[in-house]
């Protein structure tokens, strides 16, 4: 475990400052409080599980809004205190334990939704998903996307998370979906920064080490009348077909995810998944739904249920990326599981190969942006036989993320050089940038998905492929992007 190297006396006083300006409800020292502060879901990696515990909270604050978000930043700076920001803590695995100690900013109580524009929606950081969604749907829209878990605060999903519900569309949470930021640094004064545009970006996905979002601004698009479906299959190779197929539906799914039979049989009981088949979910719009039925039918599947309405969305969005992994785990515990994360259309072309890399491995996987991703998980027999797999995967052209460890993981220099202007004494999530030689990290982003867009590429536009060139049939797009070396 991290031991705290916080002076008691910088604690002492910076806990005297926080209770005046929050009041005593909402700061706490209190070693309960603490202790639940300074976990997230670690525990979904059995490498980091056996680590644990990594680190301890001195303090826990819960501002109310984007200013006193700043003016708690701003506190600790003059303290000293090391300060790790919190959302809800799901998905994270390690990126939200204060290794250091210090303070740990909870931003869950900072939720208000301050305007639903045409196309936009801004809310402060502790915003849950869901309440943006329902915010939207009254306006007529949707949000572009939100996490698997809907319940996750925006502060937490930017900064930490990748992507979710509404990326086979629109990809990442870096390319194009937030439209402005405003960022509290840590300086004398409080101090929000707005940010804009590209600027906007590269506060995404480095786990709050080179500012804390405060207030987000990100887009919305009109409403479409979804529709959740649940189907089944005899074997999980003509579900990964279907998958793909419902991948170049027009419109375009929201979420289409399969599962194998073993992990099928660990998901939660329903009317919808089978007890002993494959099970594949998808979110659809509603005018492509008899396309859709005819897909799975031509595939050899059955269909089981369709629902609808945003809390069946936001149903079949739980069992979506790591949630079947998850649930796998709960329901078989004399089994230790571990995952990685995986990208790319040898998980449905090699699919054989891609199981026999670790002995028992089974496949989540889920259509995106521009090609397949998953969860590859098998029973866990030691961290060196985990990483043993990683070369196996990329010989067969699969991209490979590992959640095994806590570091930002893409445009580490930009990261870096951002951090030196915004945080140069290094007291925002202390731990969580550069990551050592000996970490294995795999050979791709979050997810498995593909690194952030580059500037002037439109947003849907495949990595790589001229700007003005038609963007094909998403298919189409996966494969350019394997054939120019973008599976690495």
């Amino acid at each position: 475990m991290s031991t705290s190297s916080v002076a008691p006396e910088a604690v002492s006083a910076l806990h005297q400052e926080l209770v005046e300006l929050l009041g005593e409800r909402n700061v706490s020292a209190d070693q309960r409080i603490r202790e639940r502060a300074s976990v997230d879901e670690a525990t979904m990696s059995p490498i980091i599980s056996e680590q644990l515990p990594l680190g301890l909270a001195d303090l826990v604050a819960w501002p109310t809004d984007a200013e006193q978000i700043a003016a708690v930043v701003s506190a600790a700076y003059r303290h000293g205190v090391p300060l790790t920001p919190r959302g809800k803590g799901t998905g994270n695995y390690g990126q939200g334990i204060p290794m250091h100690g210090g303070l740990v900013l909870d931003t869950s109580r900072a939720r208000a939704i301050v305007e639903v524009g045409d196309g936009s929606i801004t809310t402060e950081s502790g915003a849950t998903m869901i309440a943006m969604e329902q915010a939207a749907a009254e306006a007529g829209q949707q949000v572009w996307m939100y996490p698997s878990t809907a319940q996750s605060t925006i502060g937490g999903f930017l900064s930490g998370g990748s992507g979710g519900t509404g990326s086979i569309t629109h990809g990442s949470n870096w390319m194009g979906f937030v439209t402005a930021l405003d960022v509290a640094l840590p300086a004398e004064e409080p101090t929000l920064l707005h940010v804009e545009g590209e600027e906007a970006q590269t506060f995404v996905h480095t786990y709050g080490t080179a500012g804390v979002i405060a207030r987000a601004t990100v887009r919305l698009e009109p409403a479409q009348d979804w529709r959740s479906l649940y189907a089944s299959f005899p074997d999980f190779e003509p579900a990964q077909a279907v998958l793909r197929s419902l991948r170049g539906l027009d419109p375009a799914p929201r979420l289409v995810s399969a599962d194998t039979r073993d992990i099928t049989a660990k998901l939660p009981a329903d009317p919808g998944i089978p007890t002993d088949a494959c099970s594949l979910r998808a979110i659809l719009d509603a005018s492509t739904l008899a396309e859709a039925t005819s897909l799975i039918a031509a595939g050899g599947g059955t269909v089981l249920d369709v629902r609808e309405g945003i809390q069946q969305a936001v149903k079949v969005s739980m069992l979506s990326y790591n949630h079947p992994i998850y649930w796998l785990k709960r329901n078989t515990p004399e089994v230790t599981y571990f995952h990685v994360e995986v990208g790319g259309e040898a998980l449905i072309d090699r699919i054989e190969e891609v199981h026999a890399v670790y002995p028992g491995g089974m496949l989540h996987l889920e259509a995106a942006h521009l090609f397949p991703i998953g969860m590859l998980a098998a029973p866990y027999t030691g961290a060196e036989d985990v990483y043993a797999g990683y070369p196996k995967l990329q010989e067969l052209g699969v991209r490979v993320h590992s959640p095994h460890q806590w570091y930002v993981d893409h445009d580490i220099d930009k990261v870096l050089e951002l951090k030196a202007r915004t945080d140069p004494r290094g007291l925002l999530n202390p731990g969580k940038l550069g990551a050592p030689d000996d970490a294995v990290l795999g050979n791709s982003t979050a997810s498995a998905q593909p690194a952030r867009q580059p500037v002037g590429q439109p947003v849907g536009q495949p990595v790589g492929q001229p700007v003005g060139q038609p963007v094909g049939h998403v298919n189409d797009q996966a494969a350019q992007a394997a054939s120019e070396g973008l599976m690495a």
